[in-house]
């Protein structure tokens, strides 16, 4: 017999961040399946592990910041993989990059990153991740250190890999991106990818040349003097999961470690940083 899910529709506003804290918080408590739309997220558990009061520790819910309505029904067992085609649609990156699925076309570019999105991921912060390629093409990485700080799916990892970085760590705090980031570091044949389950108190004692951070202001206001004490002189740090209205709260923490601010790029009012040491 097929197993019974309960649905939740989550309608947020703004989407982002609450959209990412909501499934790390829903995650927390049972959830196994994330699927993100235009609107929020929808976000699926089984109906023996749910019970009516399943919501009542989720803190993002009571937030003053984001307005979050949901509706729910039972669904019978969902068929994933027809979801992921639905909703996560390639990457292509000033005509050198594709980050894809492997159900996707190869549209032979310089490069091409394949990943097997795991049930437990949205689409994403496109823009942020579009963004942080666009940095690490600028990059010479041959023979470098790189970190992958809040790594997902190990994409920005892989890819400063296949640019000939020689010593990679790629480090998440969810279980689901650990698990995943190391298929797809197999995947794509990665050799270099070190892939670690936690958070910055990983990094005592580790210096690295580059250092990519893609999460959300908070966490990299909370953790900006660890990666700076991480990174080698002369090393450079890419800082994204932030709006343009955030550049000077987060420019103010960095200036305060002697980084400079060299450029940025946005997005649909995401923004990614390049910082020099």
């Amino acid at each position: 017999m097929d197993n019974i899910y309960i649905e939740y529709n989550f309608t947020v506003s703004p989407k982002e961040p609450a959209t990412e804290i909501l499934i790390a918080e829903l995650g927390n408590v049972g959830f196994e399946s994330f699927v993100e739309n235009e609107n929020g997220v929808t976000a699926y558990i089984q109906k023996s592990e749910w019970n009516s009061e399943i919501l009542e520790s989720i803190f993002v819910l009571n937030s003053d910041e984001f307005s979050i309505e949901f509706t729910q029904n039972e669904v019978a067992q969902t068929n994933w993989n027809a979801e992921w085609e639905k909703n996560f649609t390639p990457i292509q990156v000033d005509d050198l990059v594709s980050i894809r699925a492997p159900f996707h076309e190869n549209p032979n570019l310089k490069y091409d990153i394949v990943i097997e999105p795991k049930m437990s991921f949205g689409t994403g912060h496109h823009e942020t991740t579009h963004m942080m390629v666009q940095h690490l093409i600028n990059l010479d990485l041959k023979g470098k250190s790189v970190l992958d700080m809040g790594c997902g799916t190990g994409i920005l990892a892989i890819f400063a890999e296949m640019k000939g970085a020689a010593q990679l760590e790629a480090i998440d705090i969810d279980n689901w991106c650990y698990e995943n980031s190391l298929e797809n570091v197999a995947r794509n044949n990665c050799n270099n990818i070190a892939v670690f389950e936690g958070d910055s108190s990983l990094l005592i004692n580790k210096k690295f040349d580059v250092i990519i951070a893609n999460i959300n202001r908070n966490i990299l206001l909370m953790d900006m003097k660890i990666y700076t004490e991480c990174l080698k002189e002369n090393g450079v740090l890419l800082l994204s999961g932030f709006y343009e209205e955030d550049i000077p709260v987060i420019d103010a923490e960095v200036s305060k470690y002697n980084l400079k601010l060299e450029t940025y790029i946005t997005r649909n009012n995401w923004v990614a940083l390049k910082y020099n040491k």
